[in-house]
């Protein structure tokens, strides 16, 4: 009995970095989720100011938190807006694989 005194110890201390990748893992998915919301949101921001006959690519812009400035790309053709997100990662390899796209579609005015 005397020799399993520390062993618990030792499994815990091999646990933690297991539970720290496991809890990162789950940030960085619920992040490019969220990531994924606001590039819809950009996408239909853009699609409207389309339709108003505004410049579409400053109105996505403008619908994204500051922390998106140089991580964002929006493509304007005919009546589709497309933004493309990438979500802020403490691996940059893993932003860029993570990045989401969302588009929406507007007529554009009559001239």
């Amino acid at each position: 009995m005397a020799r399993d005194s520390g062993q618990a110890t030792v499994e815990l201390l091999a646990a933690i970095p297991v539970l720290l990748i496991a809890g990162l893992v789950a940030l960085q998915l619920l992040i490019a989720g969220y990531a994924l919301t606001l590039a819809d949101g950009a996408a239909e921001a853009g699609a409207l100011a389309l339709a108003a006959g505004r410049p579409a690519k400053s109105s996505a812009r403008e619908a994204l938190p500051g922390w998106a400035d140089d991580d964002v790309e929006v493509f304007v053709r005919g009546g589709e807006v497309v933004v493309r997100l990438r979500p802020p990662s403490p691996i940059a390899a893993l932003a860029d694989r993570l990045a989401v796209t969302s588009t929406a579609f507007a007529r554009p005015p009559k001239r």
